[in-house]
Parts: structure tokens; C-alpha cells; sequence
């Protein structure tokens, strides 16, 4: 199907649906998803940004977050590219039920994790596993713009095998000065000789892999032990954390420079044994819960759907408009102070305070 012609200014938004029209396979377990805009709408987001796409699984819809593969400089379709767990359930229903001329609902773009707010002279992009897929939306960006650059881009993976996007970043690298690409593996391939890094990713290779690591910006992406190492590794070696930036879908871990307990008014917490109404009024329901519990499951216990992502406040996914009454929200930047000031809130991790209507 060939998409329609639009306009050089109308870019897609998530009231309508995206259209698959490739999947790539591209190591064990991985593939990239490859979507347009039925319209033809061009897309316009930022590089390292997510989207959330709705699933049709057995059992309900289900939404998962994935960040975009695909460069904002090439912008007549985007790509996610995602690797399957051993649990993975929404992912693993991508890989084997995907396919050509299927559309799927999408919330987004969203995210914060971007080179564009943090625009620098160097760059050095550390990633384990799926985590490259960010760094790859960046560094084609920058790769696009056609002019010398100055980027490390660090990638570990279990075996040279499983290095995703490994060829692509090469070809890039041969075609623009200053992009110099640093893979780390645990272990070799059966029959096929390695002369780089190996090993897990610590202080030594990072002095050789980038002496001036001091002098630049750093976004880091992968599992969250991973990040864990690489946090205490710049750490310890005197860097301005103010330079590092980090994704992750699993529940933040406390930053090193944020051990200190700060103090909460013991009466501002929302408590078990205090009941909160929360009244949903599109749909007519009105319900009453603890104030422990979390708008989000307050709406699942009436029988209302709210989409959710991630479930502790990166995503965005289930934000709604409230439209009176208080809530205890604690977040993980899934949420803008602008957004807020208009109403809006995250309901999974937001906590009804006494009568809550909400817009819904």
C-alpha cells in the first residue's frame, strides 16, 4: 500500500493508528518493526524518544513502551527495535504476530532521554543490549547532518553475534569523521575470533576507550544493573553527573548524589485507613478506595481501562486529566510542570486525597 501524499507541515499524532509495513529480523530474539502513517503524515519527534503501542493479546490490550530506532532526520516512517526476554510477553507477541498491513494504536512520541537537550561538541554514548536503540536514533541524526563529529559510542552485548546494529553503525563510521565505535562482549562466538573488548564494561576500558571522558556529554541506556556499573564508574573517577543521562523502564534506582534522606510531613502521605472517592466522569462510575491506592488501580477495580505503560511514572502512558479534588502524584519524569498546571496527572502513581473527579 502506498501511503497518501500530505502536506509538508501535517505530521502524524497518535489519533491514528500506525501501519506496519516491514519487520527485520536482526539478531537472535530481535527485530525491527518498521511503521508509516496510513495518511502518509510524516513524524516528528526527537531522537532517543518513545512511543507506546497498544496490543491486542489474548486476554485484553496491553501496552508497552518502546524507544524509537529510527532518526526524526528521516521522517516518513518509524522504527522500533525491540529484543524479547525470556518473559516477555507484549514483545514476544510483536515478533511472532506482527506483520505487513497490520496498524496498531501508538501513544507519543514522549521522553526526555534526547542528545537535543543537551546539545554538545562530544558525545559519548555508552548502551548494553536493546539500550543501543536510543543511541542509534541519535547518532543517524547526527550522522545526517553529513559533518564531522566528535562521538564514542560504546555497545556491550553477550556475543559479537547479538551486537545489534553492528554493520549499520560500521558502514556510518566509514562515511563520516569522528564517529568511533567501541564493542565490548562477555564471550566470543564459537569459530569466529574477536580481537576487541571483552569482558564487562568497567573504569579501564573507559580511560581507553575515551581518555577525554571528562570533557563530554554522556547518555546511557541498558538494563539497570548496567547503568548501575556505569554511574559508579563515572563517579568514582570524578565526573559532573550534571552530563549524565540515562533510559530505563525499570524503577529508577536512587542516584549516587541523592543517598540523603529528605524529610515528608508524616500528615502529607496518604494513608490506609483514610478513604478517597474517585469519581469518573465520562463514564458515570464513582468509586471508593484507600488513599494508598493508586488511581490507576482504583479505575481497574471499577472495570474502567486506563492505559499504562512502565507503571511508576516514566512513560506517560496513563496520564488523564483531573478535573477537581487533590492527589499525592510522585513521579519519574513521565509528566511536564506545564501538564500538571493544566490538571493533568499520571494515575499510576498518583494516590486520590478525599473527593477526585476526574475527566475520564
Amino acid at each position: 500500500m502506498t501511503p497518501k501524499l500530505a502536506t509538508k507541515t501535517d505530521h502524524w499524532t497518535d489519533d491514528e493508528p500506525l501501519e506496519c509495513v516491514s519487520i527485520l529480523p536482526e539478531s537472535p530474539d530481535v527485530v525491527t518493526a518498521c511503521f508509516q502513517a496510513p495518511s502518509g503524515r510524516t513524524f516528528n519527534f526527537e531522537a532517543g524518544q518513545f512511543v507506546t503501542l497498544e496490543l491486542p493479546v489474548p486476554g485484553g490490550p496491553l501496552y508497552r513502551t518502546y524507544t524509537i530506532s529510527s532518526s526524526p532526520s528521516r521522517p516518513k516512517s518509524l522504527t522500533i527495535t525491540i529484543k524479547a526476554q525470556s518473559t516477555s510477553i507484549g514483545t514476544r507477541w510483536i515478533i511472532n504476530n506482527l506483520s505487513q498491513g497490520m496498524t496498531l494504536k501508538a501513544m507519543g512520541p514522549a521522553g526526555h532521554f534526547t542528545s537535543t537537550a543537551h546539545p554538545a561538541d562530544k558525545y559519548l554514548f555508552i548502551s548494553a543490549g536493546s539500550g543501543i536503540t536510543p543511541m542509534m536514533s541519535m547518532t543517524t541524526e547526527i550522522y545526517d547532518l553529513g559533518r564531522p563529529c566528535d562521538v564514542v559510542f560504546v555497545n556491550c552485548a553477550r556475543r559479537p553475534s547479538e551486537i545489534i546494529f553492528k554493520r549499520r553503525l560500521e558502514h556510518m563510521a566509514t562515511r563520516i569523521a569522528g564517529l568511533d565505535l567501541k564493542w565490548v562482549v562477555e564471550k566470543a562466538d564459537i569459530y569466529q575470533p574477536w580481537t576487541g573488548y571483552q569482558g564487562r564494561f568497567n573504569q579501564l576500558m573507559l580511560g581507553l576507550m575515551a581518555p577525554d571522558y571528562l570533557e563530554r556529554e554522556v547518555f546511557c541506556c541498558g538494563p539497570e544493573t548496567f547503568m548501575q556499573s556505569v554511574r559508579e564508574a563515572l563517579a568514582g573517577l570524578g565526573f559532573d553527573m550534571d552530563h549524565y543521562h540515562q533510559e530505563s523502564f525499570h524503577a529508577p534506582a536512587i542516584p549516587l548524589a541523592e543517598h540523603v534522606e529528605v524529610p515528608v510531613p508524616a500528615d502529607n502521605l496518604p494513608e490506609e485507613n483514610v478513604q478517597a472517592e474517585v469519581v469518573f466522569d465520562i463514564s458515570g462510575v464513582t468509586t471508593n478506595c484507600p488513599e494508598t491506592d493508586t488511581v490507576l488501580a482504583a479505575a481497574r477495580a471499577a472495570g474502567i481501562a486506563i492505559p499504562s505503560g512502565c507503571t511508576f511514572g516514566v512513560c506517560g502512558t496513563c496520564k488523564i486529566k483531573k478535573t477537581s479534588g487533590d492527589v499525592h502524584m510522585v513521579h519519574n519524569g513521565g509528566i511536564t510542570d506545564e501538564e500538571i498546571d493544566e490538571g493533568y496527572i499520571l494515575a499510576c502513581c498518583s494516590n486520590p486525597r478525599g473527593r477526585v473527579q476526574l475527566d475520564l
